[in-house]
């Protein structure tokens, strides 16, 4: 069967489709990628590869995702990202299309799944930090990645060390404008965060205009007792948490847990709220149809955290 669309979210993206974009672009050069949470593009269906999207894992399928309650481990119980799902099937096929040799194919698989899909696949799942994850990503820092741009031993032709520099040039500038856009968009993100502080006064919820980076600004406005925030998203609205500290995926509140993994008809039954549409597992986002669902299900977070929080003072 010709693939001829790779189905992956909208919005923001990550790390995990991103790089599962790269393996499956290789092996359908000519497939199409859309990004979308249409229901009927995320549906399966004949042509179609759908990952980090869809709220199931089914191979033959051919949907690959990890956000249902019932999420893909490894064999070692540790969860799958989409990566390491589309690693898992298509990543020798993809060795294959390097040409790497197919005596090789199982080791490699296994020591590049071990090295560089594993890590992503933690910390996409808020399973490792960067400040705890020590010797597992030091093949993954930005020097060690931009060298391993340099040609392979044997590559003796006279320009494989002026080609392979120019085509890192393009990767480092990319990566480095993409820092100082970031640190500026910060900036201007502090005023509207700080601003929408005062305006929520002593609630527990602070609501932004659009997502934007916020931790840095509630932490400088000395806002402790905010537990959640709440965003326009599209049509959408989302609920998240807010983490203790930047390095770290721990959170000042979860949301609740007979929340997580749910999506539509079972989430709104486990939180009555109508409208609401996804948990994340990991209980640090959710989703809702509408604004007044969202704060309605913020109202039900926040009341079952302070509960726990004088259960624990107890």
């Amino acid at each position: 069967m010709q693939i001829t669309h790779l189905v992956t979210h909208s919005g923001g993206f990550h790390a995990d489709e991103l790089l599962s974009s790269v393996i499956l672009t290789r092996l359908h050069p000519q497939a199409e990628i859309i990004r979308t949470r249409d229901a009927a593009w995320i549906t399966p269906g004949e042509g179609k590869v759908i990952y980090d999207v869809g709220r199931d894992y089914d191979a033959e399928q051919r949907i690959f995702d990890h956000h249902q309650k019932d999420a893909p481990l490894r064999d070692d119980e540790q969860p799958y990202s989409s990566f390491g799902l589309i690693w898992k099937h298509f990543g020798a096929d993809y060795l294959r299309a390097l040409d790497v040799p197919e005596e090789q194919i199982d080791s490699i698989h296994g020591s590049f799944d071990r090295g560089f899909v594993l890590p992503v696949d933690l910390m996409d799942n808020g399973a490792l930090s960067p400040s705890e994850a020590g010797p597992m990503l030091t093949g993954l820092t930005l020097p060690v990645l931009l060298e391993s741009l340099k040609p392979v031993f044997d590559d003796t032709a006279p320009e494989a060390d002026d080609m392979a520099f120019a085509d890192a040039l393009q990767i480092a500038r990319a990566l480095v404008e993409a820092q100082i856009r970031r640190k500026a968009a910060k900036r201007r993100a502090e005023a509207q965060v700080m601003a929408a502080i005062e305006a929520a006064g002593e609630s527990r919820v602070l609501e932004l205009p659009q997502g934007m980076p916020f931790r840095s600004a509630v932490d400088a406005a000395g806002a402790d007792h905010l537990l959640f925030v709440v965003t326009p998203r599209g049509e959408d609205w989302t609920l998240g948490g807010i983490r203790k500290n930047s390095d770290g995926f721990e959170q000042r509140a979860d949301l609740p847990a007979a929340w997580a993994g749910l999506t539509d008809a079972a989430l709104e039954e486990a939180s009555g709220v109508p409208g609401a549409k996804f948990c994340h597992n990991g209980r640090f986002i959710a989703v809702a149809s509408s604004r007044e669902a969202v704060m309605k299900m913020a109202e039900l977070a926040v009341a079952e955290a302070e509960a726990e929080q004088q259960t624990g003072a107890a």
